[in-house]
């Protein structure tokens, strides 16, 4: 049941990347799917396969940064898969993807 990505969820949050060699260098990003492994990210901002970089995404007044890595790219942007997460941001984004999980239609609900 679980693939290698999980599940992902419709997400709408200002965010920013850079390069942990450049760990100054944040561009601006939106997050549009979000899961507890990684996260799509629209941006005009080119980064390679694979590359480490730092996150960092601000949602209903709340803050999350995560260690990830470049996991594909997307003529608008990219997916990152999170490395390393602290505690703090974890629970962070445990309850972003409760909340997304319960604004997701429920096929279980429909009368029938």
């Amino acid at each position: 049941m679980d693939d290698h990505r999980g599940l992902r969820f419709a997400f709408s949050a200002s965010a920013e990347i850079a390069p942990e060699s450049s760990p100054t260098a944040f561009v601006k990003a939106r997050v549009t799917e979000v899961s507890l492994r990684g996260c799509l990210l629209e941006t005009s901002a080119s980064f390679e396969m694979q590359l480490p970089v730092l996150l960092k995404i601000d949602h209903s007044g709340e803050h999350f940064e995560a260690e990830a890595s470049v996991l594909y790219l997307k003529p608008e942007g990219m997916g990152l898969v999170f490395r390393e997460i602290k505690p703090q941001f974890r629970a962070v984004l445990q309850k972003w993807v409760l909340t997304a999980l319960d604004h997701q239609p429920h096929a279980s609900e429909t009368p029938g």
